[in-house]
């Protein structure tokens, strides 16, 4: 593996490129520890009734919309949280994909995709949540969990 820095002062803020001739385990797993180290996810509050939480984004399972409010779901527990899905969308890259225009969900927490003739279903590691896959954005999380093997 090389590695180069390159210095631009047309640059307004540092910038992280990898290169490499396939995307595999190595490329995955080095963007994901780059992404950990030097992510800008911001901390990301979790409201529940009167109290605040601050979660690992690790244990959210998914993110959808109910009216206008996006709920984070948790193994066992809902929370509110006060960011659009296409801020959360910009915010949680990496593991996070959109699968409808409703939801957002941590593809490593993936345990099965279950397709019947009129549906897509998404079912969760240790839970009994599970979410729907709209057909258009189907393709995308099934290259995502692809890439993942």
């Amino acid at each position: 593996m090389k590695v180069r820095v390159e210095i631009d002062g047309d640059l307004k803020n540092k910038e992280i490129v990898i290169k490499a001739p396939r995307y595999d385990a190595e490329t995955e797993s080095l963007y994901q520890s780059i992404q950990n180290l030097y992510g800008q996810i911001k901390p990301l509050v979790f409201l529940k009734g009167t109290s605040e939480y601050y979660l690992d984004v690790n244990d959210i399972l998914f993110f959808e919309t109910d009216g206008r409010q996006v709920h984070a779901h948790t193994r066992d527990d809902e929370y509110v949280i006060r960011y659009r899905l296409y801020e959360l969308e910009d915010l949680l890259t990496g593991q996070f994909v959109r699968i409808s225009k409703s939801a957002i969900i941590n593809s490593n927490q993936v345990y099965a995709l279950t397709r019947s003739v009129s549906s897509i279903v998404v079912r969760f590691q240790n839970s009994s949540k599970q979410v729907y896959v709209s057909r258009r954005y189907y393709k995308v999380l099934k290259d995502k969990l692809e890439r993942r093997r």
